[in-house]
């Protein structure tokens, strides 16, 4: 009797009772216990066929990492265009790795994001370090998404990348760059010269400034979290009287570099106003926590590290001309 009960349970399948009794026997092995009651084995066997047919369907619930690249890249449609083309342009050096395009998500391992970071980015530590990011970002992605359920980049290393060391221009380099400013071809340029200089901005913020960002009677310029390159925003001293009204000229980027060849600089090396504007302010003011608060930077350790260079205090007392030295505070202030 139970025999033609089992039969009829198995009817329609492609399978035998001898088929279900032996994987019946392979999951108590498995299990490695000991089973005295038939009802206490039912339990156990039904919560093993539930949990596996779970595990089961969620490995085979993923996208290709293509798929999920680009989802990843449209979820962040609020950024700012320039981060969209960036994240765009490191997701298609990505994808032209052999093979990578049609990987099942879940079935990537530590070992292919590594070669696949090598193989699209390994000629550059700084490509590197930013793509691993990219990637790490793709599958924190795909596990919203449960798409997979761990992300194999945290198994790779962050590379150190040694900063390239930049150089504050010399009193007579700027002397040249602000003498070029002046002539008719690039007086457009002259009031984003001095921003860079003068108020550690970076080229970016200069070009999304807006007239109403300079405050000239308060002599300061307010850097709306929508124009600065963190996200954060501050408010930088106007200390130097900006030369004629603001106005971002079309082409902007362009007649920067012009205005760079015009006063005699055939390599430039980007943030070098920025770089300059660091060491002199520390040279002069001497006060690191309002240099960190004018860049935008979270801490003052990367000041220390990379933007700010030995100069010397005459030179400080040039560059800032006739704006006088914070005085030490009285005893009891």
């Amino acid at each position: 009797m139970k025999t033609n009960i089992a039969t009829e349970l198995v009817k329609g399948l492609p399978l035998e009772i001898s088929d279900a009794a032996r994987l019946v026997v392979e999951c108590v092995e498995e299990l490695g216990e000991q089973f005295n009651s038939r009802d206490l084995l039912l339990r156990r066997l039904r919560r093993v066929l539930r949990e596996g047919v779970r595990a089961v369907q969620l490995s085979e619930h993923t996208q290709s990492f293509e798929t999920t690249a680009w989802a990843s890249v449209e979820a962040r449609a609020a950024r700012r265009p320039t981060t969209r083309r960036d994240l765009r342009s490191f997701v298609r050096r990505m994808l032209r790795v052999d093979g990578v395009a049609d990987m099942p998500l879940r079935a990537m391992t530590a070992r292919d994001c590594r070669e696949l970071l090598q193989a699209a980015f390994g000629k550059s530590q700084s490509s590197y370090k930013k793509g691993r990011a990219i990637l790490h970002s793709i599958f924190a992605f795909g596990m919203r998404r449960e798409w997979c359920d761990t992300n194999p980049v945290d198994r790779i290393e962050v590379p150190l990348v040694q900063e390239q060391h930049i150089p504050p221009l010399s009193l007579e380099e700027i002397k040249r760059l602000e003498h070029t400013a002046r002539r008719p071809e690039h007086a457009a340029m002259r009031s984003s010269l001095s921003l860079m200089l003068y108020c550690g901005l970076r080229p970016n913020e200069v070009k999304r400034l807006r007239p109403e960002d300079i405050r000239l009677a308060e002599r300061e310029i307010i850097i709306r979290p929508a124009v600065s390159k963190t996200g954060g925003g501050r408010v930088v001293p106007l200390r130097h009287p900006l030369p004629g009204r603001l106005s971002i000229p079309p082409n902007w980027e362009a007649r920067w570099r012009s205005l760079r060849r015009a006063a005699g600089f055939t390599h430039w090396k980007a943030d070098s106003c920025r770089h300059s504007f660091a060491s002199y302010h520390a040279a002069w003011f001497r006060d690191i926590h309002s240099l960190q608060y004018e860049m935008g930077h979270c801490n003052a350790e990367l000041l220390r590290t990379r933007y700010v260079s030995p100069v010397a205090r005459r030179a400080a007392q040039k560059f800032w001309r006739d704006i006088p030295p914070p005085q030490p505070a009285e005893p009891g202030d």
